[in-house]
């Protein structure tokens, strides 16, 4: 058994043998911390017909050995990741399991831990230890300071202590959860916030329209909207399929999403201005404290940080006009109905941005925050949503989007949901490569100027 307090400075033969199956975009981010802390028994495999490319890949890399398939690495492997898609963990731990190495540690990097659980109690052998794990983060965000979840479901807590020790080296905050948890706790910080940017970038593609260069999305929140909405589009479409899909948490948030987004904008072509800010101001009271001058020193200060983030400059190729400087307002339709989503669902927000928040979390927490709070940008909202026409269209297409991921979800089909989600994206595709440089800046701006987000 290996020392729970090892570390990568003690003896070669001291230190555990490390598995990690799977080399996407995490299981790359995991070995290189893991590799340049200094751990020099790091195993990893990917499919069989990438064996050649990874061999190639990682020729040289201190401490990373490639092996030919997932048998190879749990037979050696003293604690073992599984960093595969959600909808493909069963069969996956169904193939590679049983080789599992007598007394290992095994965890699972899926969004979505229902099925991942099922398929460790299923198909592991039950001298096997199950101490599985998430960052909460993708990739491409440096790990340090961000949440990585632990679930300690099955072993003493000496198993713990070694994975802790081993992923030292990310610098994460370690956040302790039960599986059950943990699928609550990313779909209410996850799936809603990913189904609302999923809805507005399919109603600006189905409007045949870069939202940025008619000027209306060029400052501000704006800016929050379209860049996050780049971003997560220019991901791979199973990274947010199986987290809305597999979860039934994230379903009901969704579909309740869907439903809000549709209510409010009724009461947006009734001109209900009562009944509008009756319902607005309510969901305002629940999610954020009674009236808006509370305590909690808030996620963003201004808006002014993110003009230097915009995509609709004159400087960048395929603006077809300058901004305007002061852009219609804006009904913020989203924001509205995402914050009478958690506040019909009771959904607490801020414990959630506390315990386990991702950056997209942050950010679209932080801009909610920042209309709700304050009374002159919520009501200027409001009349927008009933008098202002110039976003109407725009509305129209986000409320018949929401609604229709929401049918797509609640189908449970893979394949739906990758035709849809790839339809958008081959529509932004040409603006990709400025979105997501400009997207991580933004973040990374966010995470070192807002107080509420520091460690």
């Amino acid at each position: 058994m290996v020392r729970p307090d090892v570390t990568p400075n003690d003896p070669i033969e001291d230190q555990p043998a490390i598995g990690l199956i799977g080399m996407g975009g995490m299981g790359t981010m995991y070995a290189k911390y893991l590799s340049e802390a200094g751990w020099k028994k790091i195993y990893v495999c990917d499919l069989p017909n990438k064996y050649d490319s990874l061999k190639a890949k990682y020729a040289g890399v201190p401490g990373v050995h490639v092996l030919r398939d997932g048998h190879g690495v749990s037979r050696i492997s003293d604690w073992i990741m599984y960093s595969v898609e959600a909808e493909f963990i069963d069969k996956v731990v169904a193939e590679y399991g049983p080789s599992t190495k007598v007394g290992a540690i095994v965890a699972g990097q899926t969004s979505v831990k229902t099925p991942e659980r099922e398929a460790f109690e299923k198909h592991l052998p039950e001298d096997v230890h199950i101490v599985s794990c998430h960052s909460l983060h993708g990739p491409s965000v440096p790990p340090k300071g961000q949440p990585l979840v632990l679930i300690k479901h099955r072993g003493p807590d000496s198993a713990l202590a070694l994975v802790e020790n081993i992923l030292k080296p990310l610098g994460s905050r370690y956040v302790y959860m039960s599986f059950e948890e943990h699928d609550i706790v990313t779909a209410n910080t996850q799936a809603v916030t990913h189904a609302a940017f999923l809805a507005m970038g399919t109603a600006w593609a189905s409007a045949s329209s870069y939202p940025w260069e008619h000027g209306y999305y060029v400052k501000g929140i704006e800016t929050v909207k379209v860049n996050i909405m780049l971003r997560i589009y220019s991901n791979k479409w199973h990274v947010y399929a199986g987290l809305a899909i597999l979860n039934p948490s994230a379903r009901v948030q969704i579909d309740q999403y869907a439903r809000s987004t549709t209510e409010l904008f009724k009461l947006m072509l009734a001109t209900d201005e009562q009944g509008l800010k009756k319902r607005i101001y309510e969901a305002r009271d629940i999610v954020f404290g009674k009236g808006v001058d509370i305590d909690r020193v808030p996620i963003l200060l201004s808006e002014d940080i993110f003009d230097r983030f915009s995509l609709g400059k004159p400087y960048l190729d395929g603006m077809a006009t300058p901004p305007s400087p002061k852009p219609p307002a804006n009904s913020h339709l989203s924001l509205l109905a995402m914050v009478d989503c958690w506040a019909r669902l009771g959904i607490q927000p801020f414990v959630h941005l506390e315990l386990a928040a991702t950056p997209i979390f942050r950010m679209w927490i932080g801009v909610a925050e920042y209309l709700f709070r304050s009374q002159e940008r919520l009501d200027a909202a409001i009349d927008a949503a009933l008098y202002e026409t110039s976003h109407r269209s725009d509305d129209l297409e986000f409320v018949v989007a929401t609604r229709g991921w929401s049918q797509c979800i609640s189908f449970g089909s893979f394949e739906l949901y990758k035709n849809r989600f790839s339809s958008t994206a081959d529509f932004f595709q040409p603006r990709f490569e400025d979105a997501t440089k400009l997207g991580s800046a933004m973040i990374q701006a966010i995470m070192e100027t807002s107080p509420s987000v520091k460690r």
